[in-house]
């Protein structure tokens, strides 16, 4: 990890004591040492926002930031952090269509994807197929039921 993701993280660790608009002023100090145009960056900021609950200027940077060139881990986070965002602005359909497209490629954050697709299902009417996204994600963790839990979900998903 660089120095500057170091200084990053620990804003983010500290978030809680200083509160939104101190970290949202800090990550911006931060976001100001890059290049311009850094999509990393871009990325800070935008969730900076977003933390603070401005969800309109969050939208606005995670989507530069992903024009930017956001790749990786980070690109995904990015999308599923948008997504959560357009949700909370009252769009589901369209956050249910981007986690939709970063799925394939969410690696370690497919459940995250899962879970807020299915808080996005809730919010378009469709709590059964939420339930049952999030009960088939669910299922493979279990030491135990797993497979009543995985036939539960499937019953579920039937039936949605």
């Amino acid at each position: 990890m660089t120095d500057w993701q170091d200084r990053v993280a620990a804003v983010w660790a500290a978030a809680d004591v200083i509160g939104d608009d101190e970290v949202i002023r800090r990550i911006d100090e931060l976001a100001a040492e890059r290049p311009a145009g850094d999509p990393v960056a871009c990325f800070e900021r935008a969730g900076a926002r977003d933390a603070a609950g401005r969800e309109t200027e969050a939208e606005a940077l995670y989507r530069e930031a992903l024009a930017l060139g956001l790749a990786g881990s980070d690109r995904v986070q990015a999308c599923i952090q948008l997504a959560s965002t357009i949700r909370n602005l009252g769009r589901p359909h369209e956050a249910i269509e981007l986690l939709d497209l970063i799925e394939p490629v969410a690696g370690e954050l497919g459940d995250a994807v899962v879970a807020f697709r299915a808080l996005a299902l809730v919010d378009a009417g469709d709590a059964r197929r939420a339930a049952s996204e999030a009960l088939t994600a669910l299922a493979p963790h279990l030491a135990r039921y797993r497979v009543s839990l995985s036939a539960y979900a499937a019953e579920l998903a039937a039936s949605a």
